[in-house]
């Protein structure tokens, strides 16, 4: 083992000590009791702290007390003298790296204060310590450029790298930033969103439409988010611009009242057992056949309603078919042709007919379309 007195010598003979030593005690554990391998261990370990401690000075002045750094280093000098393989070369240089990792693994793992990625971390420590060299060298800050090409890397790494650096040591949210500490940084940042206050409203919205028609929902759709005219719902859907604008008040003042209401109101001409769709009973009340029909009488209805009036108009030994509309809500182009039709066929049949209970709305509808003379008061 070479002597202390060369560890003051300059560093061309030192890495050339290093080396022998390292080969000394390679050729010496070989054939060693255990005891005396670990003496020879330890005297190396304690030959080469110096060694170690120039290296853990390279990193001072980045936020780590050197006696913390210097600890990190010998730790890398003993994982290196317990892995060194004589076979593979310069003890010295695989020192280095070894010690250089730990060094670094140090500072990524344990001193930045947000998560940076690897490659990230260790360019940040690299473009440190060039910017230092260079600053020294030139006398003066050096550029982007400079750091790029004294690194060998694109200029948009460092710039990532210098960025990223600020992730080392984040500001406190919590550090003042008045003299009477009233304020803190954190009070600075962000801001009252007023979109907030309006998720549980569009959350509400969301579960009442999914307890409205499939029909109805399609033309808000349509209306509010494909942004269509009525006109144009009108024509996709076979119905009148008319009948879409009913629709469409009738279903935004449902949703208005079922927003201010903590249970949801009855939706207008539907049952309240909760099936959807037109109903059609029949009942006979004297030598009166009642048809009662509740439900929208549309397009898509129309024909249900239709074969209900035949039958009725159609039974033996009945006199007279009244219809009662009092839960209809509406009667669309396709309603008004059944009762013509119904109209007529009852006319045919010899069976007086009649319509009852209709709401001023559908009343209205039926009179303007010649069923005025159908109409029964209640």
């Amino acid at each position: 083992m070479p002597s202390r007195r060369q560890v003051g010598e300059p560093a061309e003979s030192m890495l050339e000590d290093l080396d022998a030593a390292a080969l000394a005690y390679a050729d010496g554990r070989e054939g060693a009791t255990p005891a005396e391998a670990e003496v020879s261990r330890e005297e190396l370990i304690r030959y080469c702290l110096p060694f170690a401690g120039r290296l853990a000075r390279r990193y001072r002045g980045r936020g780590e007390y050197l006696e913390d750094l210097e600890q990190v280093a010998r730790l890398g000098l003993v994982k290196a003298i317990d892995r060194y393989d004589p076979e593979r070369g310069s003890f010295t240089a695989y020192a280095v790296i070894t010690i250089s990792g730990e060094l670094k693994r140090h500072f990524r793992d344990r001193t930045w204060g947000v998560h940076v990625p690897r490659r990230v971390q260790d360019l940040s420590l690299e473009v440190g310590h060039a910017s230092m060299l260079l600053t020294s060298i030139l006398a003066r800050t050096p550029t982007t450029g400079e750091l790029a090409d004294r690194l060998g890397v694109p200029e948009a790494a460092v710039l990532e790298a210098v960025e990223s650096a600020a992730g080392y040591s984040p500001a406190s949210l919590n550090a003042p930033v008045a003299e009477d500490g009233a304020m803190e940084f954190g009070d600075l940042l962000g801001g009252v969103d007023a979109d907030l206050e309006s998720v549980t409203d569009k959350l509400t919205v969301t579960e009442l439409l999914l307890r409205m028609p499939a029909r109805e929902r399609r033309m808000l759709a349509m209306r509010f988010y494909g942004n269509r005219t009525q006109a144009e719902i009108a024509d996709e859907l076979g119905i009148s611009q008319m009948h879409v604008s009913r629709l469409l008040s009738r279903a935004l003042t449902w949703l208005r009242q079922a927003m201010l209401s903590d249970d949801p109101p009855h939706w207008e001409g539907e049952p309240r057992g909760g099936r959807s769709g037109m109903q059609v009973a029949v009942a006979r009340d004297g030598d009166v056949l009642v048809v009662r029909v509740r439900g929208e009488v549309d397009r898509d209805t129309a024909d249900r309603l239709r074969i209900g009036l035949r039958h009725a108009i159609n039974g033996k030994g009945v006199p007279a078919v009244l219809v009662d509309l009092a839960a209809v809500p509406l009667v669309d182009a396709a309603g008004v042709a059944v009762l013509l039709d119904a109209v007529q066929a009852a006319a045919g049949a010899g069976v007086e007919f009649g319509v009852a209970g209709a709401q001023p709305y559908v009343a209205r509808i039926l009179a303007v379309s010649g069923l005025a003379g159908v109409l029964r008061r209640a």
